[in-house]
């Protein structure tokens, strides 16, 4: 029962080692201290430059997630509900939809909505409209503007969050 012990003990170590937890300040590798550094010491640990165990769990720039305001959310979804949805990344705020046609309306428009902060205002909130012959007025892509940031304020009033 010793042996199996021993060879466990062994291999944690091996493991640990080898994840860098002893130190390793002289090797040569991937994990450099940054030389060129004015003023300060290039081997303390603010100037060190590469990777550890622990760069696996943090997300890499591709990976950051956006805080989007729920109601500008649920208001985009509501506003434009006559459009199929093509796209819908609740991590970087990005809805893409299809061309279709609003109710009582001839004209088809396909949207690209960004909520890009979890502030309740219009400039968390950048709409763009577009038909099949080009871009829409401004005039137009402000009233759906107007009109999801209104849906917005009666979902965070209906919410009971003043």
């Amino acid at each position: 029962m010793r042996w199996p012990t021993t060879l466990g003990l062994l291999s944690l170590v091996a493991l640990t080692a080898g994840c860098g937890v002893f130190g390793g300040g002289d090797r040569e590798g991937p994990s450099t201290y940054n030389e060129n550094v004015i003023g300060g010491n290039p081997r303390d640990p603010e100037n060190f430059t590469g990777t550890t165990i622990w760069d696996a769990f943090r997300p890499t720039k591709a990976e950051q997630v956006v805080q989007v305001n729920r109601y500008l959310w649920t208001a985009t979804l509501d506003v434009l509900d006559f459009l199929p949805l093509q796209t819908v990344e609740p991590f970087t705020g990005v809805i893409v939809t299809g061309y279709g046609t609003p109710p009582g309306g001839g004209r088809a428009y396909r949207a690209t909505i960004h909520v890009k902060d979890p502030a309740l205002d219009a400039r968390s909130l950048n709409v763009s409209l577009q038909t099949r012959n080009g871009p829409v007025s401004a005039s137009t892509a402000r009233a759906v503007e107007d009109a999801i940031l209104s849906r917005a304020r009666q979902l965070r009033i209906a919410d009971r969050r003043l």
